[in-house]
């Protein structure tokens, strides 16, 4: 769970104070922080989901192209069926 940091930005020169305004030289706004370890493992984890998302979409692409020879749909219907299988599963997986 992440834990947000209370403190004050200036508007004009964007001095952070916190845990309290300063004595009132400046206009401040109330804004909230999250510490660097958090915010990292958040844009590690968007990047790895970015990357996942990357993969079934080349995997899903080669299907738009697609098309059965002819007498030869069986084939290709379990073909598609075994690929798909596959996006799902890597989908379902963590990602790296």
């Amino acid at each position: 769970m992440t834990d947000y940091i209370q403190a004050w930005q200036c508007i004009g020169c964007g001095r952070i104070e916190a845990p309290q305004p300063c004595i009132g030289v400046c206009r401040d706004r109330k804004v909230q922080f999250i510490g660097r370890l958090e915010h990292e493992g958040v844009l590690a984890e968007s990047a790895a989901l970015r990357a996942q998302r990357d993969r079934a979409c080349a995997m899903l692409a080669r299907f738009v192209a697609a098309t059965p020879r002819a007498g030869h749909w069986e084939e290709s219907w379990h073909a598609l069926h075994a690929q798909l299988a596959q996006v799902l599963a890597m989908l379902a997986a963590e990602p790296e």
